[in-house]
């Protein structure tokens, strides 16, 4: 189903640690608006779609938000790399290094797990479609936000090259859904 490409959606190489905006990222990794809720959502709401062309969508796009999650682990993986203990405690990553070291583990920016409940599948169409438009425009403001919490101009390039990408999802899922409700009108 997948083939794997080793190479970013997008290329990081950032070039100095800034755990600041690390811990602020990891909310994007593993948060309740974050890349991999976006994934799973759509990976598993793409099953219930009455339409080839939605399930495809769906499809595409959870699997470009997996490409995503990677290029958000690979930014914190960068911004965390050399960082010594004491870096850490001041960024106010300790927690994070007293569960996990340097390792990624999702969670929000406050250390709390991903959960489930972040995603939602009601298995209908027209309710779903909307619950992903609304996830689109949530990472969009997150990242919004990031770019505002940020001086580094790799850093809000990258971010930048994100928001655009949530706001064509936003854009196809809206397609989707009028595509499924004329759909929808045809068969009454």
């Amino acid at each position: 189903m997948w083939y794997y490409v080793k190479t970013l959606e997008y290329p990081i190489n950032l070039k100095c640690n800034d755990l600041r905006i690390a811990k602020f990222l990891i909310s994007q990794y593993g948060g309740p608006d974050g890349e991999l809720s976006a994934a799973l959502r759509y990976l598993n709401q793409r099953y219930t779609m009455p339409t080839n062309k939605a399930k495809g969508l769906l499809t595409d796009i959870g699997t470009e938000e997996m490409a995503h999650v990677e290029m958000i682990a690979t930014m914190i993986y960068q911004l965390m790399d050399n960082a010594s203990i004491e870096d850490l405690k001041k960024a106010g990553l300790a927690g994070h290094y007293t569960d996990h070291g340097k390792a990624l583990y999702y969670a929000d920016a406050q250390g709390n797990p991903w959960t489930a409940t972040y995603i939602q599948a009601k298995g209908d169409v027209v309710a779903d479609l909307h619950e992903d438009m609304a996830a689109e425009q949530k990472a969009r403001a997150t990242y919004e936000w990031l770019i505002n919490l940020t001086d580094d101009q790799d850093i809000k390039e990258i971010l930048r090259f994100l928001r655009e990408r949530e706001i064509v999802h936003f854009q196809r899922f809206g397609e989707a859904l009028m595509d499924v409700q004329d759909k929808m009108k045809c068969k009454k």
